[in-house]
């Protein structure tokens, strides 16, 4: 048995092709599965009724500073206290760097960056009493090589990795690990910075990634308990480390 069975897991952004993917792999492991919208509640309702069992779909806007506290809230009531956090929502904008201006960085660090603290800061004390938890924060290749959506998104992904080192290097000892995904080029995420036939001939690999490719090395990352302090690249081959 998963050591997932049971466990309440929170994934936000969970009405795109990586968090939906993500969430139906967790569901699959016995966990107890909250999905987080922004605007697309459809989707995220679409896909509580086809996990079934007691999972919950909860909106929230994260550029709301409030926002993440909120929504845990609705989850503890819900289905209790978060054991695993999937922090994958994020906005990917694209611009130059002429073009991003105060506005759009500060949109794209509210959701891509400050959210994603807020989320784990919120959800870490009850896993410290609990002496067990899991986060996973969704990066970008973006962080190590700049990308192509612009500053405001490579600068957020780069900052997901300092949080991930910080918390992780703080919190092992109470039986939390914290790591990243980070991945490339996407399909079926509504995110792709351009037309996926002409972005599908940077990936060495030849294609595009899919979300379920994402997804199985999310629960892989969440079911192994002495992986932490990791940021790992799922990328086709665009940067090798």
């Amino acid at each position: 048995m998963s050591e997932l069975a049971g466990r309440v897991a929170l994934v936000t952004g969970a009405s795109g092709g990586i968090g939906s993917a993500t969430a139906e792999r967790l569901a699959a492991a016995g966990a107890r599965v909250a999905l987080h919208y922004g605007r697309n509640a459809q989707a995220a309702e679409e896909l509580r009724r086809r996990l079934g069992g007691d999972a919950i779909a909860v909106g929230g806007d994260l550029t709301d500073p409030a926002a993440p506290s909120e929504i845990v809230d609705a989850v503890e009531r819900e289905l209790g206290p978060v054991d695993v956090l999937v922090a994958n929502a994020g906005i990917a904008r694209r611009l130059t760097w002429e073009e991003a201006d105060l506005s759009a960085w500060d949109e794209a660090f509210a959701v891509n960056l400050r959210a994603p603290f807020l989320l784990a800061r919120r959800v870490i004390p009850p896993m410290r009493e609990r002496g067990w938890g899991r986060i996973v924060f969704t990066s970008s290749v973006a962080a190590f090589i700049g990308g192509i959506v612009g500053p405001h998104y490579a600068a957020t992904k780069s900052g997901l990795h300092g949080l991930v080192h910080f918390l992780a290097a703080q919190l092992a000892a109470d039986g939390i690990t914290v790591n990243a995904v980070a991945p490339a080029l996407v399909e079926q995420t509504g995110m792709l910075p351009g037309d996926p036939d002409e972005l599908a001939k940077r990936v060495p690999v030849g294609r595009l990634g899919r979300p379920a490719e994402i997804a199985d090395l999310m629960v892989a990352i969440l079911e192994n308990g002495y992986l932490t302090n990791q940021v790992v690249s799922v990328d086709g081959g665009i940067y090798p480390r």
